[in-house]
């Protein structure tokens, strides 16, 4: 007969009184569970994360039992990092994070597991007594990070809960990041009617505040025996009730497995005595049924897979409670009301919790008490489970206290907050605890009747009420890692930083003033700066003062630093290399030669090269992939960022190179090409789009000289414009602009058309369309620039309004959307057409529209050896005047009478030979003028 029979047959007759044989069968499992796990030869050491009751518990009985082996509940591949913790600020999160996957979906890349730890957990406790305990050893005996995601299934996208979004300003709970998280020793029902019962029953709002009042604070003061005993029969009863989820039993079930593997295989290699070691483990898994359970089972080992190719790097990141709480889904405030239990339990217990050497931060205090005497097992459930719970009497100073407080806090936040309102904060929160059955208020008690006396219908300012009792309560504590504990990438930053005279450690926003001209030693801070505003998240680093584009040099630039507020995304760019260099040239690579890797993104990562990293080898490296991408590509839905970005760089290598790089020539003679052989189809193609077309013509037309100069052909582009057909009316217009800048119709003809289709009354609903493309030509053709300024100024004075009006917000959208590369043109053909006053314009015609002036009397016709020879070969005038669009009138040699054209001018030297003969005197020898 076992100590738990007399319980066993109370609970049975009861079950069975009430609930049938089910009920009866849930409940001597139960106690059968908690049998099984007192009686096991290693001592099992249950658990719940964050719990104040297990962290003291934990703390009671390393120091009564001093064990040589701790078995902790933990990914086995975290143990290298667990020594870096005494150079952190808890909380922190270890974390083990691939950017690369192998053997794994390709969409679930990045992989990142994170593992919180609090002060106020009991594996904290067992980490800082193992560490600081000469001849204690420390096991890691659960899944390895690989095994947590070779376990997930397969069928979705990728493992995990969605990540926390944020914009610029990274929120607290995002700071685990897109992280599947491991919580040692979680503790929930796992029927959602289970804890809504519970929950009901208990008066709380949620499971959370149910599990503080209903197992924090009963155990808080109780003894070991009790703690175990109820925490496993927790543990089994939430296992026992739990939906028949086969993929989620099996996974929590073969962790069970792996760990008792794990610890057979430690006892095996290294002798260790049981009685010496202790297994830390959640409640949950101590109750466990597998068959590799105990020392003492005769089942075979589990099967272990081996790890997948995914290369893994580790390291600690800064956490907090608020991203404690969001990835686990607790009650928002909940973590942080445990470490305030957890400083106050320590206090009232005497219990000197064991902390690690070195580490920062304000140790609770407390005091050494007596090691607690093994004592043999008895039956401590039988009166925990009868007996009333202790009530502990009202703390009349503590809650003042905190009624005080609030109505402080709420003043500085904005609220119309009196002592009144203290009052009634006091009153509710007593009323509030008797409601539920308390006689103490807790601090769920308290928030809700803070809630109710002081916000009233309006938050005026950031915080509401919940969130100022939150920090009244201990607040959103955040973590930070130590500089020894950072990669050697980060702590490389802040060495590298070191001269702008900051502590970059700091939560706080930061200004960062950079005089470079006048402290030139300051150039590599800005180049490191940029880079991180390269890599890093929005927020990290933001230039206030400065920029960074092809040819520029900053003379002063201002920052404003957060790195300290986003130390995560620093810690894991020390994942990906040893600088930020090879960072930044890894991300590089891969966006030119990635599955989704296109021209435009080959000649970002170019431009970034150069700006950031000096161009070089790797710039050219990354120009000719970009060459290669051109060729590939089937489309021309990128043509206007392929122009601009390919324009930009000749610019910069002109100007600061003797010649182009050879990727520069091979890209201008490709696109020259391709553009070309996509023109046509371009120009019919419904679904594309006319600043594609346009795009491509500015190629074209823009870098024809060079693409020339190079060996490419120029009618390959004039049968490229013969060969297009369009029908949409804006690439219409587009396709004559380009016609008439490659000299195959004159702009009589082009403005004849444009007249003609105003002079349409079918054509003119229509006419805005044509003017679209006459506008989007500006770019290709920027001479076109008068007749695009008379096209337009006749659309307005002849359209109608029903036809002007809706064109008008396209025309202003296409306006601004492309300012930078028609806008200027435009602006100056419009300012050199229309006057500048406003009294000239009364009095102003249009050119187009003036009256044509009265043909001037035929010029004289030339004389000399340059007239004969254009009058004997007049082929190039005719050529050159039909081009202009000029009529061609060629005078008869000799027909301005005797003496040729200079006829007039010999009459009037011989009638006022005084000019004639001064000037010969200057130029003549003395005495030669006479003759």
């Amino acid at each position: 007969m076992t100590v738990f029979e007399p319980l066993r047959e109370q609970l049975t007759g009861a079950a069975r009184a009430f609930g049938g044989d089910a009920v009866a069968g849930i409940l001597t499992g139960i106690v059968d569970d908690v049998d099984r796990a007192l009686a096991e030869e290693l001592e099992i050491f249950p658990v719940c994360h964050h719990s104040p009751a297990s962290a003291l518990a934990m703390a009671r009985r390393l120091r009564g039992k001093r064990p040589s082996v701790i078995y902790l509940e933990l990914c086995e591949d975290f143990a290298p990092l667990l020594a870096e913790l005494r150079n952190c600020r808890l909380p922190v999160a270890l974390q083990a994070f691939a950017s690369r996957v192998e053997g794994f979906p390709a969409a679930w890349a990045p992989l990142s597991v994170v593992a919180p730890i609090t002060e106020a957990s009991a594996e904290y406790q067992a980490i800082a007594y193992a560490l600081d305990t000469p001849g204690t050893e420390i096991v890691l005996v659960d899944r390895s990070t690989d095994h947590v995601f070779q376990w997930e299934p397969r069928d979705d996208d990728a493992p995990g809960a969605d990540p926390a979004s944020g914009d610029g300003e990274e929120p607290q709970e995002a700071l685990h990041g897109d992280a599947v998280g491991i919580e040692i020793g979680e503790l929930r029902p796992g029927f959602a009617e289970l804890e809504e019962h519970l929950l009901r029953h208990g008066k709380v709002r949620h499971w959370s505040e149910w599990w503080d009042q209903y197992v924090e604070q009963p155990l808080a003061g109780a003894d070991y025996a009790t703690y175990r005993q109820v925490m496993v029969l927790i543990g089994s009863l939430f296992r026992r009730l739990r939906p028949q989820d086969a993929g989620r039993r099996d996974r929590d079930e073969d962790r069970e497995r792996y760990m008792w593997t794990r610890m057979r295989e430690h006892l095996a290699a290294t002798g260790a005595d049981p009685a010496d070691c202790l297994y830390v483990c959640g409640a949950f898994h101590a109750a466990s049924r597998v068959e590799q359970f105990g020392l003492a089972s005769d089942a075979d080992p589990f099967e272990i897979t081996p790890r997948t190719g995914t290369k893994w790097q580790y390291g600690l990141i800064p956490s907090s409670h608020s991203a404690i709480e969001a990835q686990f889904g607790l009650a928002p405030g909940s973590v942080s009301i445990a470490a305030a239990t957890w400083e106050k339990a320590v206090k009232r217990s005497g219990v000197k919790p064991f902390r690690l050497s070195g580490q920062a931060g304000k140790a609770p205090r407390g005091r050494k008490a007596p090691a607690a005497k093994d004592e043999p097992p008895a039956d401590r459930l039988s009166g925990f489970l009868s007996g009333p719970p202790a009530l502990d009497g009202l703390d009349e100073a503590e809650l003042l206290g905190w009624c005080v407080d609030i109505v402080r806090l709420a003043r500085r936040n904005g609220y119309l907050a009196s002592t009144a309102d203290a009052i009634a904060v006091f009153e509710t929160s007593v009323l509030l605890a008797g409601m539920r059955g308390r006689a103490r208020p807790t601090p769920y008690d308290f928030q809700d009747a803070a809630v109710t006396c002081i916000e009233k219908d309006r938050v005026p300012g950031r915080r509401d009420v919940a969130r100022l009792c939150e920090i009244l309560l201990g607040g959103d504590r955040i973590g930070a890692v130590g500089y020894d504990a950072l990669p050697p990438l980060a702590r490389d930053v802040h060495d590298r930083l070191q001269p702008l005279g900051l502590d970059l450690r700091k939560r706080t926003v930061q200004r960062a003033l950079l005089d470079l001209h006048a402290e030139p030693d300051l150039v590599p801070c800005s180049e490191l700066l940029w880079i991180l505003r390269r890599l890093l998240p929005d927020g990290a680093v933001r230039p206030i003062m400065g920029s960074r584009e092809l040819g520029d040099r900053p003379i002063q630039e201002s920052w404003d630093l957060a790195i300290g507020r986003h130390q995560r995304a620093l810690v894991e760019l020390g994942y990906e290399g040893v600088s930020v260099e090879q960072v930044l040239e890894q991300r590089l690579r891969r966006a030119a030669w990635g599955p989704d890797a296109s021209a435009v993104k080959a000649l970002e990562a170019v431009e970034d090269a150069i700006l950031y990293l000096g161009g070089g080898r790797f710039a050219d490296e990354l120009g000719a992939r970009a060459v290669e991408l051109l060729a590939a590509e089937r489309t021309v839905d990128q043509a206007p960022e392929v122009v601009r970005r390919i324009r930009r760089l000749l610019a910069h290598y002109r100007a600061s190179e003797p010649a182009l790089p050879r990727w520069c020539q091979a890209f201008v003679v490709e696109g020259y090409a391709h553009y070309c052989t996509l023109l046509p189809t371009a120009f019919a193609d419904e679904a594309g789009g006319v600043r594609q077309v346009a795009a491509m013509l500015g190629f074209l037309f823009g870098m024809e000289s060079l693409a020339l100069s190079l060996g490419c052909d120029h009618a390959q582009l004039e049968l490229a414009v013969r060969q297009s057909h369009p029908e949409a009316p804006a690439k219409v217009a587009l396709l004559w602009a380009a016609k008439a800048q490659l000299g195959l119709m004159t702009r009589d003809e082009l403005r004849s058309r444009c007249d003609a289709l105003l002079a349409n009354p079918l054509v003119v609903p229509s006419f805005p369309l044509y003017m679209s493309g006459f506008v989007q030509a500006l770019d290709p053709a920027p001479a076109l620039a008068p007749l695009v300024v008379e096209a337009m100024s006749k659309a307005f004075g002849r359209l109608p309004d029903a036809v002007l009006l809706p064109w008008l917000p396209n025309l202003v959208a296409t306006l601004r959307e492309h300012a930078r590369e028609l806008v200027p043109a435009l602006v100056r053909e419009a300012a050199r057409t229309f006057p500048a006053s406003l009294p000239a314009l009364d009095a102003w015609t249009p050119p187009w529209e003036s009256a044509a002036a009265p043909a001037p009397s035929a010029a004289s016709a030339a004389s000399g050896p340059v007239a004969d020879v254009l009058a004997a070969h007049p082929a190039t005038c005719d050529a050159v005047a039909a081009l202009l669009g000029h009529p061609v009138e060629w005078d008869e040699p000799g027909a301005t009478g005797p003496g040729g054209g200079d006829g007039e001018v010999r009459g009037l030297l011989e009638r006022h030979p005084q000019a004639a003969e001064a000037v010969a005197g200057l130029l003549a020898p003395a005495g030669a003028a006479s003759r």
